[in-house]
């Protein structure tokens, strides 16, 4: 996804740890100054990179911001983070590396999903993006973003989980994420042919401010998949995006060529156009019919 034109941070670092004990990985990026009242003028971090530590399975995720003394911060000043394995294709849109975690002002926690977990390989290269804003008229001179990661390692005669494909529903669909908001409502959809059957066994969402509603339809069976009703403040500013799981139900069976369609709702209270201020996108957990090892499910992306 890429970045509009900003300045960039200097001495912003990413520092990883591993608790074998625990099963959690730590990644930690940092430090951003957000002075009071930047909105978007701020520095940002530059595109970081991370390299897998383990053979196994990521299982869950837990963002949250927090100063040097690692003081919990707002999550509203995290515009977006995007976590990629840069060597596989995503599954919907497969020129692009696959996505397999993002955040936002909604510092939404992704819980494991018994069973279920996101192959990783040791060595599989991980690109981190990030956009930080603040709208506070409080200055926050070191924010770092910490990410936990959950995981299940391989390990001979342990249990193995099943592969489960992230799938992204982006309104914008394989383009930038990131599009202008006018005065008023805004009602902006995408849509998505699946190229397997299999089942969604998990959804969650991402809006910016002033968002009110992510909704995803299967336009070929003419049913709805899910409604996320966003909670926000009197101002309009996102406060989280629930997520639902299917998973009680062995997940929502979808077909090979099921036309899927995802829809964000904003309103602009501001009376004014928000450039690139929006953003729409459903998240989940695909779970394919076809069996097959890792490398069918992950193809590699081109080297070039």
């Amino acid at each position: 996804m890429p970045h509009m034109a900003m300045k960039k941070a200097t001495g912003v670092m990413l520092t990883a740890s591993n608790d074998n004990n625990r099963h959690v990985l730590t990644l930690r990026l940092g430090p951003l100054s957000l002075p009071g009242g930047a909105g978007m003028n701020v520095a940002q971090a530059p595109d970081l990179h991370w390299t897998v530590p383990i053979d196994g399975w990521f299982t869950a995720y837990h963002p949250r911001l927090e100063d040097e003394s690692a003081n919990t911060l707002p999550g509203h000043l995290l515009h977006h983070v995007a976590v990629y394995d840069t060597d596989r294709s995503n599954f919907l849109c497969p020129s692009q590396p696959e996505h397999i975690f993002g955040a936002g002002g909604e510092m939404a926690d992704w819980p494991a999903i018994p069973g279920l977990g996101y192959r990783v390989r040791q060595g599989d290269p991980i690109l981190i993006s990030t956009m930080f804003h603040n709208d506070d008229p409080a200055s926050f001179p070191k924010v770092y973003l910490e990410i936990k990661i959950e995981y299940q390692p391989l390990s001979a005669g342990g249990p193995k989980l099943l592969d489960v494909r992230p799938v992204w529903f982006d309104v914008k669909e394989c383009g930038n994420s990131a599009y202008d908001l006018r005065p008023g409502p805004n009602v902006t959809s995408g849509e998505f042919t699946l190229e397997a059957s299999g089942r969604l066994m998990g959804l969650g969402g991402h809006l910016h401010d002033y968002g009110e509603e992510l909704i995803l339809d299967d336009d070929t069976t003419h049913r709805q998949v899910a409604d996320l009703k966003a909670k926000f403040d009197s101002k309009g500013r996102l406060i989280s995006v629930p997520i639902v799981r299917f998973s009680e139900e062995h997940g929502l069976a979808l077909a090979e060529g099921d036309v899927m369609k995802v829809t964000a709702v904003y309103d602009n209270r501001t009376g004014k156009e928000l450039p690139d201020s929006a953003m729409g996108i459903m998240v989940g957990y695909f779970l394919p019919d076809s069996e097959g090892d890792f490398g069918d499910r992950h193809p590699r992306l081109p080297q070039h």
